[in-house]
């Protein structure tokens, strides 16, 4: 009944956390209730609590601890709680939970009695949560997809325990591999390289055991991108060249150059950044879509996210003002259209902080104020890790400018910003 009930929320479990806590002041009560425990109430790991934590559960959802953890018998409830957590019988939001219960229920009846064999329907369900996963990841906050996407890997390793027939087992190794990559890029957004990096070697294990040379080269491009943004552009430089070691023709042959150029820029190697380029410009002549681009989003490298990449690379060089101007430019521009494919929240802020450091190196203050203001307007919930890089990277520039003065409230600005980062949120 609990998980029913928060199901119908359109908060978020820090949010209602947070509501818990205002309750219980008001009650007079001592006590505080964690997001991990309220999971865990909701989820059937805990049976009780203590009665002091019951009373204010009982007046927040208006039923009893023993009916909140009873199995929820398929009414809508009708009791409102005092503080109107609960939403009215036959509202939109409440039938859409309803429909996304049943079939989460349906899918653990499928996979549990595929675990003996696995029918086709099962290996197409698997496959179908592994793309859901790859095409919202760039378009919605992890805290979102997390419980998803460790569920799902959970649920592959699953299926991977049991002896399987060799073409099952190299599909799973297959969709182990991307759900180890996503998995990786979600703990570099939370700012743990060492997480994301293990979490890519087992993803690049999956990929040697499904024998798949495009996702051998996806994965390097997630190491790539873990090391980049750890600092560590040497290693990036490493493992993008790796990765395009691999004969493939799929987007990563693109992915892996641009991964290679904002490394080497960054080193401040505009030779190498530049040429880098022009071999990613050159892969398209050659590029077949294959099992990873297929699956979209995050697994496919488009022509808006290459125009960003070089956006970023070429702005780390005084020299390059202009192009990296050039590019953020159409990069900004692409990125205005939230309902194509390609569009990505992080990029979209990455093209507007590399759009902020050129025209601070052009002397346009006002320019890259107005620039970096969409980015320094994002929730916490999307203050993923790459982004509190780009915008550190503004602040750097514009310390370092003949700017620094008349941008120091911008400079605030920035540092208001980054103190609040995805991976300080309560979870």
């Amino acid at each position: 009944m609990l998980e029913f009930l928060l199901h119908q929320q359109d908060r978020t479990l820090e949010e209602i956390v947070r509501d818990f806590g205002r309750l219980a002041e008001q009650l007079n009560e001592d006590v505080t209730l964690s997001t991990r425990h309220l999971r865990r109430l909701a989820s059937g790991e805990r049976t009780n609590t203590t009665p002091v934590m019951r009373r204010v559960l009982q007046a927040m959802f208006g039923k009893p601890l023993n009916e909140l953890l009873a199995p929820w018998d398929g009414l809508t409830p009708a009791v409102d709680g005092p503080t109107g957590l609960l939403l009215a019988t036959g509202q939109p939001t409440a039938d859409k939970e309803l429909i996304q219960m049943a079939a989460r229920r349906a899918k653990s009846f499928a996979l549990a009695a595929g675990q003996t064999d696995l029918t086709s329907d099962v290996m197409e369900q698997v496959h179908a949560d592994v793309q859901r996963l790859a095409t919202d990841y760039p378009q919605r906050p992890l805290s979102e997809l997390l419980p998803d996407l460790i569920t799902t890997q959970d649920t592959v390793f699953t299926l991977l325990e049991q002896q399987r027939r060799p073409n099952q087992a190299r599909q799973l190794h297959f969709l182990a591999g991307v759900t180890g990559g996503l998995l990786a890029k979600a703990s570099h957004d939370l700012a743990d390289p060492h997480a994301a990096l293990t979490q890519a070697r087992t993803a690049f294990v999956c990929a040697d055991n499904a024998d798949h040379d495009g996702l051998r080269a996806w994965i390097r491009g997630i190491q790539s991108l873990v090391s980049y943004w750890a600092g560590r552009t040497r290693e990036a430089v490493r493992y993008a060249q790796s990765g395009a070691a691999f004969t493939t023709s799929n987007t990563s042959s693109v992915w892996l150059p641009m991964n290679e150029a904002r490394a080497w820029a960054a080193l401040g190697n505009a030779n190498e950044a530049r040429a880098a380029i022009e071999r990613a410009e050159s892969a398209w002549d050659t590029v077949q879509d294959d099992e990873v681009d297929e699956l979209g989003g995050l697994c496919s490298f488009g022509r808006t996210r290459q125009i960003y990449y070089a956006a970023e690379a070429l702005s780390w060089l005084p020299s390059q003002t202009a192009a990296a101007g050039d590019y953020a430019t159409r990069a900004v521009d692409a990125y205005e259209d939230s309902s194509s494919p390609e569009w990505a929240f992080g990029d979209q802020a990455g093209s507007r902080s590399a759009l902020a450091i050129a025209r601070i190196q052009a002397g346009e203050l006002e320019g890259a104020a107005e620039s970096v203001a969409p980015v320094l307007a994002l929730a916490p919930e999307q203050r993923i890790n790459g982004i509190i890089h780009a915008a550190q990277r503004v602040h750097t520039a514009l310390r370092n400018s003949p700017l620094a003065e008349a941008g120091a409230d911008l400079q605030e600005q920035i540092e208001i910003f980054t103190r609040t980062p995805l991976k300080s949120l309560p979870r």
